[in-house]
Formats: C-alpha cells, sequence, structure tokens
C-alpha cells in the first residue's frame, strides 16, 4: 500500500511539473519583445517614472500590455525571489545573497540601470529654513536627542527609502518617538504640507511628477538642499547636482528580469534603457543612464525662404 502511495504521488508531481512547464511554454510562444502582456512590480517611489515609459512604450506597439503593480520595496523583493514576480523595477540592484538564491534555482536575473533618482528632503512651505545637514537627520535616527529636529515622516515602513535612511545611520530600526509612517510618498507630502516643522523623506519623482490631484498640495512644500557628510556646500536632488554626483542622496534605477526567456521584459528594459527611454527620463527630471543624443544641422549659408 505504502509503495503504492508513493507511486501515486510520484505520477502527481510529474503531471504537475508538465503542466507548469506548458503554461511556461505557452507564454513564451506567445510572446515576444514587443508583444504579449505581462505584469510589472515597481517600487512605489518610483511610479510616476514607469507610468510614463509603461504609457509611451503601450503607445508605441499596439500589441503590447504592461500592468504595473505598486509595492514597497520588501514585498517587491520577497515576490522577486518567491517567483511570484517576474519583472520588477526597483531602486537597488540584487544583493550577493539574493543572487545565489537565483543561482540555486538555475535563473539568471537581467540587470538593467537605466537612471539615478534621488530620496528629497521636504518641509512645510512657511518654514524658512531650507537646509539641513545630513548628519542632523543620522543624529536623530539614531536617537540622538540634540538632533534639532523636531520629527521625520516616512512612507511605508518596508519601503526603499526607509531602507536606504537606515543604511546610512546604521540603525536596525527608526525611533518610535517623533517618527511618523504612512503608506504612500502622496501621503507624507500631503502630512508635510498641513504640519509645520516636520520633514518628510519620499523619492522625489514624486514632487516632479506629481498627480493632477497632488499639484496645489506640492505647491505647499519646500525641497531642502543637503549638506553631505563630507564637504560643506548644501546641494538639491537636481538633475545637475545628481549629474555632478553632488547631491549626496543619490540612488540608481534598475529593471530586473526573471523571465528566463526573450518576451516582453526583455523588450521593455531595451526600451527603457534606450534613446527613448533615456528621453523620458531626461524630461522626467530624473538622470538618464545616458544622455540622448542630438543631431545637429549645419548649414554653410541662411537661406531665405522669401526669395
Amino acid at each position: 500500500m505504502f509503495k503504492y502511495g508513493k507511486i501515486v504521488g510520484l505520477v502527481i508531481f510529474v503531471f504537475l511539473f508538465a503542466m507548469c512547464n506548458q503554461k511556461s511554454k505557452n507564454e513564451a510562444e506567445n510572446e515576444t519583445i514587443l508583444k504579449g502582456s505581462i505584469d510589472v512590480t515597481v517600487d512605489e517611489t518610483i511610479k510616476p517614472i514607469v507610468e510614463d515609459m509603461v504609457a509611451v512604450f503601450e503607445g508605441t506597439y499596439y500589441d503590447a500590455k504592461i500592468s504595473l503593480k505598486p509595492k514597497s520595496e520588501a514585498e517587491l523583493i520577497n515576490d522577486l525571489l518567491n517567483q511570484k514576480a517576474k519583472v520588477v523595477v526597483t531602486t537597488r540592484d540584487l544583493t550577493q545573497e539574493e543572487k545565489a538564491r537565483f543561482e540555486k534555482s538555475k535563473i539568471n536575473p537581467r540587470v538593467t540601470p537605466f537612471a539615478s533618482d534621488a530620496i528629497a528632503f521636504v518641509t512645510n512651505k512657511s518654514n524658512n529654513d531650507t537646509l539641513i545637514a545630513l548628519k542632523n537627520v543620522i543624529d536623530f535616527l539614531q536617537g540622538k536627542s540634540d538632533s534639532g529636529i523636531k520629527g521625520l515622516v516616512f512612507d511605508n515602513p518596508n519601503s526603499s527609502t526607509v531602507r536606504y535612511m537606515k543604511e546610512l545611520a546604521k540603525v536596525k530600526d527608526i525611533p518610535s518617538k517623533n517618527v511618523f509612517s504612512f503608506k504612500t510618498n502622496d501621503e507624507v507630502i500631503k502630512f508635510v504640507s498641513e504640519n509645520d516643522g516636520m520633514i518628510g523623506i519620499v523619492g522625489v519623482n514624486w514632487l516632479y511628477q506629481p498627480s493632477p490631484n497632488m499639484v496645489d498640495i506640492v505647491k505647499n512644500i519646500n525641497v531642502m538642499s543637503v549638506k553631505g557628510l563630507n564637504g560643506d556646500g548644501y546641494y538639491s536632488p537636481t538633475q545637475n547636482d545628481l549629474g555632478e554626483k553632488k547631491y549626496p542622496l543619490a540612488r540608481d534605477l534598475f529593471i530586473i528580469n526573471c523571465q528566463g526567456y526573450t518576451g516582453l521584459g526583455m523588450g521593455f528594459a531595451s526600451f527603457i534603457s534606450g534613446d527613448i527611454g533615456q528621453r523620458i527620463v531626461l524630461k522626467s527630471g530624473l538622470l538618464p543612464v545616458r544622455t540622448p543624443g542630438r543631431k545637429l544641422k549645419i548649414r554653410s549659408q541662411i537661406i531665405n525662404d522669401k526669395e
């Protein structure tokens, strides 16, 4: 009886494995780099720029359909590692431990950098002081009472901004006192616009490309200039300061493709890192990985059309 049960179990396993392989095969056959449909999980802090990319991509290739799923960084990476997500857009590369997990599963992730983004500190418009030293923020996160900061406002506790600031401050957890947390960057911006003395920490993409219902709210905040840990200058999260590597809270953006075949994920990654995608990044206020070229037509003389 036990032997019979083992045989039945083996048959079921083989059947399910075959079904999964058939499903993957069908997906690969029905999908190309410019045709088909996929889900792309995106870090919530950089959703606006990816929405722009998808709109232009789908407007160019009518047979392509991309569904965006915004999530916190922790949720996004967890879905990727558990193969619940095949294509993700994130604010960091995979760690060595994460790459090792994929190697064990015989998966080779394709990681494509496409832009530089920044974490921005924002404050209420009524606050005349728009300068802040990064050391003071780190002191606050380390629980030091003399940091001079009234309170910090984060988005989702599992977000990439929280992870970034914890790593910078070398702390395991952020303090519970005078720290506020919401779910989205929009909520952080709105809270800061209504509360004097609070400093919000958001992805700068949400400030450059606010949704229609946030345009007036964004006008009620100031983007602060930050002094890094080394040097005396204060710099803003602008394309110029990002390009000159002066702004101390810059971060790179990546699209990670784990489809395992030549599909729409590869086509979207090529589009984002290509000429059109890089122009979209440039127009958004972020810094592209490569500056799109410009063709200049030089004439030896000026031609008068009236002649």
